[in-house]
């Protein structure tokens, strides 16, 4: 089995060839991860967030493994989209937990969360960073991206391009069909830091933002 990941040492591979020759094949990963059953996202996004890291997103043939994640609290929190109450824009937030909620930002970038908490209780994560896996030659293309593995999806809207991921997601079931969540059958060993949440500006100091610690593909901003 997979098992955990040797993440620095595909990162500090020094030609881009090596990386696309290392990373495991998408067999294999759907061979050494099973799929997050509805009920693990029907609790609150603080207990949500932190266990997603390590967990597997994937959409299609593309895949990278969570390193970052940011909770939102529902119609209190005044950085949530929710705390402005159910919207046709906002319904999803609402609803059964499991679901994609994909929105636009700065006209430029798709952000994708995931719905947590009960069916009728607003919460959810939104998923900041991954560690690139499977389908990265789909992944450079997209984002046309030149650069090193560790900056292909390092932040939300990296990410959502990298996996071409959008708002037509929203609502899509993430325990079947092309949008997933993961988690290796064999956890990851790592540490989770726990920090304020980033580029927000109402309930900043809250300590919402889950990263694993040390990773060099979490975000810098």
């Amino acid at each position: 089995m997979i098992g955990r990941a040797n993440v620095l040492a595909y990162l500090n591979s020094s030609s881009k060839r090596n990386l696309l020759e290392e990373r495991p094949p998408l067999r294999h990963l759907l061979r050494d991860s099973a799929v997050l059953e509805l009920d693990f996202f029907a609790r609150s996004p603080e207990a949500v967030g932190p266990e997603l890291l390590g967990c597997l997103l994937l959409h299609g043939e593309t895949a990278g493994m969570i390193v970052e994640a940011e909770a939102y609290l529902g119609e209190g929190d005044l950085a949530a989209h929710s705390s402005r109450g159910r919207t046709p824009r906002t319904e999803v937030i609402f609803g059964p937990p499991g679901r994609a909620y994909v929105y636009f930002i700065y006209g430029m970038h798709e952000c994708f969360n995931v719905v947590v908490e009960p069916d009728g209780k607003a919460g959810c994560v939104l998923i900041r960073a991954l560690d690139p896996i499977c389908g990265l030659e789909e992944m450079y293309r997209r984002r046309q991206w030149q650069g090193p593995l560790i900056g292909l999806a390092n932040g939300p809207g990296k990410l959502t391009e990298a996996l071409a991921i959008t708002r037509r997601n929203t609502g899509d079931r993430l325990d079947r069909g092309a949008l997933t969540i993961r988690r290796w059958r064999e956890k990851p060993n790592f540490a989770v830091a726990v920090s304020k949440r980033i580029g927000i500006t109402q309930c900043a100091d809250l300590p919402l933002r889950y990263t694993w610690a040390g990773h060099p593909a979490v975000s810098r901003r």
